[in-house]
């Protein structure tokens, strides 16, 4: 077990680890217990019912949230021609065709998320190895392999993230910094709760949603009430 210093102690003290909290209320606790000194990211991890090892249980897909993340996202586009030039009028960072392949092989990671239109994942396809570990391959069930580069550029600085349950079942995704409103934070929760539902494999067995925790990058986890399905406000 990782050893926690006096502040994540005192945070811990503030905390009833066996209750059950509103999403609303769970998320405040969160913000009110955060002791960091810097704007800490607010992370739900939902563990779901899933058997991961079987292909029709994997849930995995992205959705935009309503309030963003607050996270600043440096966006690189693999495309060429017209398709290069909207990429660029829509903001994206980083633009190229085998030139951006280049870099990517030579190291040079600086961006977070990528796009590519259809035709460029010939070349896309050879840096599997360095972008599938990263979480940074552009997939179509994702919407990052796409001809409307301009709308998922938006969508990705806007703050559309990824869900994926891990080999345990567990969706971990950011639902913005402790510096948001309490109900911005819940309005994304709920955004991101409601599409996991809406995903639920038809072949998943039993309870669907397991247990639901919310927590900051520095702090202890707090449990919310995996029942309430609505009036993620309260």
């Amino acid at each position: 077990m990782p050893k926690h210093g006096k502040k994540y102690k005192d945070q811990l003290a503030k905390i009833d680890r066996t209750k059950l909290h509103t999403p609303k209320a769970g998320l405040q606790l969160v913000k009110d217990v955060a002791a960091a000194k810097f704007d800490e990211t607010v992370e739900v991890s939902i563990r779901l019912g899933v058997d991961t090892r079987k292909a029709d249980q994997n849930v995995r897909g992205s959705i935009s949230l309503p309030h963003g993340t607050g996270k600043s996202v440096r966006v690189a586009v693999f495309a060429e021609g017209e398709k290069a030039r909207e990429a660029e009028a829509a903001g994206a960072d980083v633009i190229g065709s085998d030139d951006l392949v280049a870099q990517v092989q030579a190291g040079e990671l600086n961006f977070d998320a990528a796009i590519a239109t259809p035709n460029m994942m010939g070349k896309v396809g050879r840096l599997g190895r360095i972008l599938g570990p990263r979480g940074l391959m552009p997939n179509p069930k994702l919407g990052t392999v796409t001809m409307d580069v301009a709308k998922m550029v938006a969508e990705l600085k806007a703050g559309r993230v990824e869900y994926r349950a891990d080999r345990y079942g567990i969706c971990h995704v950011p639902l913005g910094k402790v510096s948001f409103p309490v109900e911005k934070l819940a309005e994304n929760y709920g955004t991101l709760f409601t599409e996991l539902l809406r995903v639920k494999p038809s072949s998943a067995k039993g309870r669907y949603v397991k247990s639901v925790v919310v927590s900051s990058s520095m702090g202890p986890g707090v449990r919310i009430d995996p029942m309430i399905t609505r009036d993620f406000l309260q």
